[in-house]
């Protein structure tokens, strides 16, 4: 299926692309988030007319996340669980438990823009851990988590 591109996506393309991407892709994800419109000839034209008006609120969307990640840059968050005597923990600490800790520091990040390279951390100590909050800002924090 051809759908034009309505911001950028990562590994996809850029903002007004016309890309062919695999119907459910297309169908499940990119459409109803807003990311992708179909590619017919009455949708390329109106993103022609509407370029200028996208581009700008894209830019505004980037100045806000490169602010918001100036001020997450080099954070450290604290989350306590309960562990053995070994380091291990009896569970593990996800993605959403870490955007949990920063909206309790009032930093407002979806569970989705945390990113852990290494899965869910399960040993006390500090681990990095990056967030994406747009597909141009990538934000580095330190979690250190404490056994309690």
């Amino acid at each position: 299926m051809q759908v034009i591109l309505m911001e950028k996506v990562i590994n996809l393309g850029q903002l007004g692309d016309v890309v062919k991407v695999k119907n459910g892709f297309a169908r499940n994800f990119l459409i109803p988030q807003g990311k992708a419109k179909r590619a017919t000839e009455s949708s390329v034209a109106d993103f022609a007319a509407r370029r200028v008006e996208l581009e700008s609120a894209d830019q505004a969307k980037l100045a806000d996340a490169q602010a918001r990640g100036e001020k997450l840059e080099g954070l450290t968050v604290q989350i306590v669980q309960k562990a053995g005597v070994d380091g291990k923990l009896f569970g593990s600490v996800t993605n959403a438990d870490v955007a949990a800790a920063l909206l309790a520091q009032d930093y407002k990040v979806e569970k989705g823009q945390v990113n852990m390279a290494t899965g869910h951390l399960k040993q006390i100590g500090d681990h990095p851990v990056s967030i994406t909050l747009h597909p141009d800002v990538v934000v580095n924090i330190t979690v250190s988590v404490l056994g309690e």
